[in-house]
């Protein structure tokens, strides 16, 4: 049974127990988490997670919690009042290779859900779905929970196929038609995942919608590919954050003005980090 969603949900602090870890390909890795007191997060939304597990020596570097999009989730079978949370990362800094070493029964601190989630994928809708590395754990609950007379397609990108994350599980979706792109051609398309987007914006299909997650040179490209074909497009952005509530000022993202207007910022913890794509100054992005 899927945990509850509200997007109006208060946020929680936990500690989270770890009761699946695996590597899955190169430096990918799907880790679960038993979650107490979890009121559900809508697709989209994220949580902040400290940087390893807790418990051992005390450590100060790394200290600051890392933001993790929210997977997939469901009801604990075992606990009824905890909730099974999922998240894919890859281990390349500091605070993600001390995440890579946890164990079961590792306990780690846990804020969330944050953030402005995607719009729901209503009916007759003409959605797709274009995520690039972790990106694509962002996308997945929007994709499981579009409405049954939706129609759905997931471009998934990524460098090599030993570096694309979540296929499987986007494959076992019923209704959505998955697409992979690969930078070296061992998997899929060979080059960007844009280049499978373009052929599907057409002149702009009424009711068709671009919904976008990955290192921002892929969202910026999405972006103009939509404008350009008069589609409306959602981005969720990646700035790294540190607090989540929008406390440390370390996420803001330009926004769109015009020429004549002082430049504006918004903070992707508290104002995204799903945003309207037109929202967006792209040339000014970090």
């Amino acid at each position: 049974m899927p945990a509850p969603r509200r997007s109006t949900a208060q946020p929680i602090r936990a500690e989270a127990v770890v009761v699946g870890h695996e590597r899955r390909g190169g430096s990918n890795h799907w880790l679960a988490l038993q979650v107490p007191s979890w009121p559900g997060a809508d697709p989209g939304q994220f949580l902040m997670l400290s940087p390893g597990p807790l418990g051992g020596e005390l450590r100060t570097d790394p200290l600051l919690p890392r933001p993790m999009a929210v997977f997939r989730q469901s009801a604990d079978r075992e606990r009824p009042d905890h909730a099974r949370v999922e998240i894919l990362y890859k281990a390349e800094g500091r605070g993600t290779r001390l995440m890579a070493d946890a164990r079961l029964g590792d306990r780690f601190a846990l804020v969330g859900p944050l953030g402005r989630p995607f719009p729901a994928i209503g009916p007759g809708a003409r959605a797709v779905l274009v995520g690039g590395g972790t990106g694509v754990a962002s996308l997945f609950e929007l994709a499981e929970s579009a409405d049954p007379e939706a129609s759905v397609d997931v471009l998934l990108g990524a460098r090599s196929a030993d570096d694309l994350m979540g296929r499987d599980d986007y494959a076992g979706l019923s209704r959505v038609r998955v697409e992979v792109a690969t930078e070296d051609g061992t998997l899929g398309h060979r080059g960007r995942v844009t280049a499978l987007l373009e052929p599907l914006l057409g002149g702009g299909e009424p009711g068709l919608t671009v919904y976008a997650c990955g290192p921002t040179p892929m969202m910026a490209a999405c972006a103009r590919l939509a404008a350009a074909a008069g589609v409306r497009c959602f981005v969720s952005l990646e700035n790294n954050m540190a607090c989540g509530f929008g406390v440390c000022l370390g996420c803001a993202a330009p926004l769109a003005t015009g020429a004549d207007a002082p430049k504006a910022y918004a903070l992707v913890c508290r104002a995204g980090p799903v945003f309207d794509a037109d929202e967006v100054a792209w040339e000014a992005m970090p």
